[in-house]
């Protein structure tokens, strides 16, 4: 399941463990200095730990010195791998496994028992295989519209397969971009689904033929078709320096590589659930032991596909699914574990719906939940005692060709609902009462609103996809503010402001969790142990310092982000 980027090494490790006659303080488990010919101390380097026969990885950083540590309470006694991201570079000299428990005496200091491994990193034999999105997109040759494209392609595969192709224009044209039109977005290569109809707002026709023949063209000139080694350099990000070494990874390993972790929250009692983006299944983590346990429920709509897209709660800890094309509204009660659903209307129900996000957060407020249609650019709502259900077509008297795109549905502190207009970059408010719809248009052109979450003082923050940046629409004063991520290509899927006033976002492309200071503009850049596609993006703000959750929908695994400061 691990990227090529890792290369595991095995180590013997002197687990240190306090006494229980002992007054000292918890000692680092494992530590060691991480250099290569090129760099004697090599800051920014993720070293990582798996133990043997666990689904948990505990991942650390090196600092300025080239040094990483493991804290004692992270590293029980048992078999460890040990691997490495650093792009550029790999493991030396794999070696054997041998893990030893170790008691400290009242009379020790914690440096003396601190188990130690250095590790030495050659140049990686395959950098290609090592390179994230954005490093690929940086990369290749051709215009940002022309780059701006592939961003259609990561929600289901790396772009590192189009580059290693061998498909000319015509390929691409007849074969690829027909095929690829063909399935829906919560597809893996593993376990692709073929979409059931064309959503009704987006591009047909004599539109999408001639963008087909534009990205076949340019395609064909970014990959092997016509040569046997890229003719352009592949660059690479820089390794994390400073407040980004400050971090510890926890990675949880599901249990099977088709599982597509989408979004992934935290109950009040530190349960992790996440739902399926491809299958008829809703998780459970539990932390404290990786157990991972799944509720399956059935389908509506036996012909169509199956997965999971957003998942919330409501004020009483419900857990809430939008079932995408099975086109239904899901209900979970956790306390006896039952489910309940709504299915749309028969007149809505057509072969193109599309439930992708629901939103209960504000249900108490008048007893109704929100989702959005992503089949015909629709916002419902539901009657959750009765059952009925409302619908709003905001832009079904638009001018023919332009495409529209609901892509999520965020309720306010009063349950009026805001949707974000992927296509045309809008913000979009349905009052609660009247029904009346409001537009707002985002600073940034072509700014892709994503997801977003309302925070208590009634501002949505929002990820712009293609803008690079995140966005906050205050709904009390209309008015917006945005910050740009520092790496092109960051591609902000969501945002969430923690209990600090700090944002956090990730990016589907780039393998980053940024967290902005919403006060001062600084931001950090925290790179993940591995390749991982990033959707809902949740805190934790129980902890001190908050706990940042997300799922890999790539790596089918659940990754906790704990900043040391």
């Amino acid at each position: 399941m691990r990227h090529p980027l890792f290369a595991a090494i095995g180590v013997a490790v002197a687990m240190a463990l306090p006494s229980t006659t002992s007054a000292q303080a918890p000692v680092a488990a494992l530590t060691g200095l991480v250099s290569s010919a090129e760099e004697p101390a090599m800051e920014g380097v993720l070293v990582s730990a798996t133990k043997a026969d666990s689904n948990i990885t505990v991942t650390v950083v090196t600092g300025a010195d080239g040094r990483y540590s493991f804290p004692a309470n992270r590293l029980g006694p048992g078999q460890y791998a040990i691997a490495v991201r650093a792009v550029g570079y790999e493991l030396d000299q794999p070696q054997p496994i041998e893990i030893k428990p170790i008691e400290i005496k009242a009379t020790e200091t914690p440096d003396q028992k601190a188990a130690t491994k250095d590790l030495r990193l050659g140049k990686a034999g395959d950098l290609a295989a090592q390179l994230s999105n954005g490093e690929w997109l940086a990369s290749i040759p051709g215009t940002d519209r022309e780059k701006d494209q592939l961003l259609n392609c990561v929600g289901c595969h790396r772009v590192e397969r189009i580059m290693r192709s061998k498909y000319d224009t015509d390929g691409f044209l007849t074969q690829i971009l027909p095929r690829m039109q063909g399935y829906v977005q919560q597809s893996l290569p593993i376990h692709p689904q073929l979409r059931p109809a064309e959503r009704l707002m987006e591009e047909q026709g004599e539109d999408r033929i001639q963008i087909y023949r534009a990205v076949a063209k340019y395609l064909s000139t970014i990959n092997l078709s016509a040569t046997e080694h890229w003719t352009y350099p592949l660059k690479t990000f820089a390794r994390p320096t400073g407040r980004a070494t400050r971090v510890i990874y926890t990675e949880y390993d599901l249990p099977r590589e088709e599982i597509a972790p989408h979004d992934v929250i935290v109950d009040k009692a530190g349960i992790v659930w996440f739902s399926s983006f491809g299958e008829q299944n809703l998780g459970r983590l539990d932390p404290r032991t990786g157990k991972v346990t799944e509720f399956s429920y059935p389908k509506h709509r036996e012909d169509f596909p199956t997965g999971s897209l957003g998942l919330r709660a409501d004020g009483g800890g419900n857990l809430w699914l939008g079932n995408m094309y099975q086109a239904t509204i899901v209900k979970f009660d956790p306390k006896i574990e039952q489910f309940q659903f709504w299915t749309l209307p028969a007149e809505r129900n057509i072969a193109a719906a599309q439930i992708n996000m629901v939103s209960p957060q504000r249900s108490g407020v008048d007893g109704k939940a929100w989702t959005q249609n992503n089949g015909f650019a629709g916002v419902h709502r539901l009657d959750i005692a009765s059952g009925k259900i409302e619908t709003w077509e905001p832009f079904k008297g638009a001018p023919k060709g332009e495409s529209h795109n609901i892509y999520d549905v965020i309720p306010d502190s009063q349950n009026n609902a805001y949707f974000t207009d992927f296509r045309q970059g809008q913000i979009g408010r349905i009052d609660a009462k009247t029904g009346e719809v409001s537009l707002f248009q985002t600073p940034t052109p072509r700014s892709a609103p994503r997801r977003g979450n309302m925070d208590a003082q009634d501002r949505l923050w929002f990820g712009e996809y293609r803008g690079d940046r995140i966005g906050m629409f205050d709904t009390r004063t209309r008015e917006f503010k945005e910050w740009k991520l520092n790496t092109r290509w960051a591609a902000p899927y969501d945002v969430v402001l923690d209990k600090n006033e700090d944002a956090w976002t990730g990016s589907m492309v780039t393998d980053q969790v940024t967290r902005l200071n919403t006060r001062t503009g600084e931001m950090i850049d925290y790179l993940l142990p591995r390749s991982t596609n990033i959707r809902r993006v949740f805190v934790d703000n129980s902890t001190t310092p908050v706990s940042f959750w997300v799922g890999s929908n790539d790596g089918a695994s659940i990754v906790k982000v704990e900043p040391l400061d």
